[in-house]
């Protein structure tokens, strides 16, 4: 059934079932919202008889009969034979819904999925054969198929879209009307061939196309070598001539002149073949890239659908509509966004979007306005879910936060509304009052900034009370090259992405302010603070000048800007990006590799995870700042340590060892005056023992390590008990030692401690 000439007939036929369930999909939502507009029900007729067409060449005969009935509907209902009532659209769209299901299907899996849906089929044509009814039919329905980029397509096969002219009489009138406004209709000169390519193919000749645009741009450098060469002839020209006019110089003059001349035409021989191959580089990259983009409005196919199908079940009035539908988006950004849309849509369904009665007690219209853009805003996608609905908040944040322990009511009461927003993206968390099957489960909102910080992007939220809230998700264009500034790190050269750059400051180092022993100074009327990039990256050394200049890269958005000090800035370069070997697994701080103009490889930092970093090692202490007069000192710090113990002997001795090491100390009788003396200060290291009254040693560090503030905090148990059972139990609970206390005998404890914190100064 499946072969005719090389080509698989199955495959054809699940694309031409995707194609056309979408346009079933849309038009029928388009006849929905307004049934007294008969033009869709043209283009729902052609898509049905398209499918059933294909169904019986490749002869699947129950997608034949349904596909038959389906077209039947429609053209009584063209006829004014019968009216398009709720009931009949949903019968239609739960046909469809089964239609599309087979464009994810493997020919081997047919027979099975026929004979599972067999019931639910004949029930539909039971139903679409009959007299169309006010009541929504008894049959449930197939869950709705989202469609997703490339769904028909192997993993490892792409689609490739190419533009060819065709005479304008071959072309049939588009018949797929938009669900939330008219498309423009399409030029009548083009169509659109599809060519299937392996996706690693495609993906080499992206990187090759990348690396020959950055190539062709090297030449500057070539030019400066030439500059150089040429002014050195000069120079031997010069002493030649002053040596006077002696016999045996005049070869040398003449084969001087003739050196400069040659170099001055091969220079422009160069030149001209660099700007050349920068061009030719520039649109292949250009091209290339092009296959990779597809239309923004790939990725929202099914969520019209969605959204009428969670309206129905809410019992809410929204008007869904998508701005952007053609900007044209990277093919694995498009695929990775699916998910994190889909739920953000949701949400604004369940917790922004009022049910009716409310929003007129609230004076605004009975129907909610649910918007989805896409557009290019300064060399990046920004993607907006917008809904005009009760908006967040900011107070049920605030009462959670403190509910959950997340942070002491003393600094809770002083966080500010984009401060709060940010704890909705924390895992678990949620205001929701209840959990429904749409939303509520404390689940999502984190997966969507997880998947936008893997993809080099970010996501805020702009959220009015009453007024209705924005998710807000700014990602690269493209995955493949991108603009980032050099510097220098302990030696290293790493590469910040622009997009991820507040903004680039050198300046003298009396510039800084010292505020409570630290370092920081103002920008735009923010105090922000300074870090040692080498600090955070843990690559040692001094990552400060000491030429009474200081240089800085602001990171992080509103509210949690900090400037990060390295060595120097080497400049801006368009880098072509390779992703890391899978076999060095997650790196932190490291998002992906890159060569430079010399062939040198150069990493590319993943700035949203560093900012997690800084976030968390401030609130436990394992980062504290530019310390003031440490710039162009030793990079070593004395390190705050709480020691937990209920015997004052044992307390007395290990405050004593860590004194020795330099490091400053504190104690807790036990296991609670420990956890209250944690939350209330800045602490590099805990050491508790087991046993102890109110709260043992296993119980506080199975607290800290469930508290977000404490989870990167050095943990060393010391006790008495040295069963193997006893040292898992330790290390299983989040420990990272297990000492008994015979290792203050010998250097035991001692290595332990510099292991966890490091060695203090001296």
């Amino acid at each position: 059934m499946s072969d005719l000439g090389g080509l698989d007939l199955f495959e054809l036929f699940k694309g031409e079932v995707e194609t056309h369930g979408a346009a079933l999909n849309a038009g029928l939502l388009a006849l929905e919202a307004n049934v007294a507009d008969p033009a869709p029900i043209a283009g729902l007729m052609r898509a049905a008889h398209s499918i059933k067409g294909a169904a019986r060449v490749v002869g699947i005969d129950v997608v034949v009969g349904l596909a038959h009935q389906m077209e039947d509907a429609m053209v009584r209902v063209q006829k004014g034979m019968e009216a398009c009532t709720p009931a009949r659209v949903d019968q239609l769209l739960q046909a469809t819904d089964l239609l599309t299901q087979l464009s994810g299907l493997r020919e081997a899996d047919l027979p099975a999925w026929s004979a599972g849906h067999a019931a639910e089929i004949n029930g539909l044509v039971t139903a679409l054969s009959a007299p169309a009814s006010a009541d929504p039919p008894a049959t449930q329905s197939s869950a709705p198929v989202v469609a997703k980029p490339d769904a028909r397509a192997d993993p490892e096969v792409a689609v490739v879209r190419v533009s060819q002219p065709v005479a304008p009489s071959d072309v049939t009138p588009p018949s797929e009307p938009s669900p939330a406004r008219p498309r423009p209709a399409e030029a009548p000169s083009q169509e659109v061939r599809t060519v299937r390519v392996n996706a690693d193919n495609l993906d080499r000749l992206m990187r090759l196309a990348g690396e020959s645009m950055v190539e062709g741009r090297r030449y500057p450098q070539v030019q400066r070598g030439l500059r150089e060469l040429k002014s050195r002839l000069r120079i031997t020209r010069e002493v030649v001539e002053s040596a006077g006019a002696a016999p045996e110089l005049e070869e040398a003059r003449r084969q001087l002149a003739t050196l400069e001349k040659a170099l001055s035409h091969h220079t422009g021989l160069l030149e001209s073949t660099f700007r050349r191959t920068e061009e030719v580089g520039t649109r292949l990259y250009h091209e290339v890239i092009g296959s990779r983009m597809r239309p923004f409005g790939d990725a929202c196919a099914g969520f019209p659908r969605m959204i009428r199908d969670l309206a129905k079940m809410l019992g809410k009035q929204v008007r869904f509509e998508i701005d952007g539908e053609r900007t044209p988006v990277d093919r694995d950004i498009l695929a990775r966004l699916d998910a994190p849309l889909n739920h953000l849509l949701r949400n604004a369904m369940d917790h922004g979007v009022e049910a009716p009665d409310r929003r007129r007690t609230a004076g605004k219209s009975a129907s909610a306005s649910l918007r989805l853009q896409a557009r290019h805003r300064a060399g990046m996608l920004e993607v907006r879910v917008i809904d005009d609905g009760s908006g967040i908040d900011p107070e049920r944040i605030r009462t959670k936060v403190i509910e959950r322990r997340l942070q002491s009511e003393a600094v809770a009461r002083d966080l500010g509304r984009v401060e709060l927003l940010e704890f909705l993206f924390l895992p678990g968390f949620s205001t929701a009052s209840a959990v429904t099957e749409v939303s509520g489960r404390g689940v999502g909102l984190d997966v969507v900034h997880q998947t936008l910080r893997e993809l080099g992007g970010s996501v805020r939220i702009e959220s009015e009370p009453g007024a209705g809230t924005a998710f807000v998700l700014s990602l690269p264009i493209t995955l493949s090259v991108i603009r980032a500034a050099l510097v220098r790190v302990s030696g290293e050269t790493l590469a910040f992405p622009l997009a991820r750059i507040e903004r680039i400051v050198r300046l003298p180092q009396d510039a800084l302010q010292r505020v409570e022993g630290r370092l920081q100074f103002e920008l735009d009327g923010q105090a922000i603070g300074v870090l040692r990039a080498s600090e955070l990256l843990a690559l040692g050394g001094d990552s400060l000048r000491r030429d009474g200049m200081v240089s800085l890269l602001v990171v992080g958005g509103a509210g949690e800007r900090t400037a990060l000090a390295v060595d120097g800035f080497l400049g801006e370069r368009d880098l072509v990006v390779r992703p890391l070997d899978a076999r060095l697994g997650r790196v932190p701080g490291v998002a992906a590799a890159a060569i430079d103009d010399d062939g040198l490889p150069v990493l590319v930092m993943d700035v949203e995870d560093l900012l997690v970093s800084i976030r968390r090692g401030l609130s436990d202490g394992a980062i504290r700042g530019v310390a003031a007069g440490t710039l162009s000192g030793d990079a070593r710090a004395r390190r705050r340590v709480l020691v937990a113990d209920d015997s004052i002997t044992v307390r007395e001795v290990e405050r004593q060892l860590l004194r020795r090491l330099g490091h400053d100390v504190e104690v807790a009788v036990d296991g609670m005056d420990a956890w209250n003396q944690l939350c209330a200060g800045t602490f590099d290291l805990l050491v508790t023992d087991v046993d102890m009254p109110r709260m043992n040693g296993i119980e506080l560090v199975r607290m800290l390590r469930r508290d977000p503030r404490f989870t990167n905090l050095p943990v060393a148990i010391v006790s008495y008990k040295d069963r193997a059972e006893d040292r898992a139990a330790g290390l299983e609970a989040g420990a990272n030692a297990y000492l008994t206390k015979g290792s203050f005998q010998d250097q035991t404890f001692a290595r332990t401690i510099a292991d966890l914190i490091g060695e203090a100064a001296p």
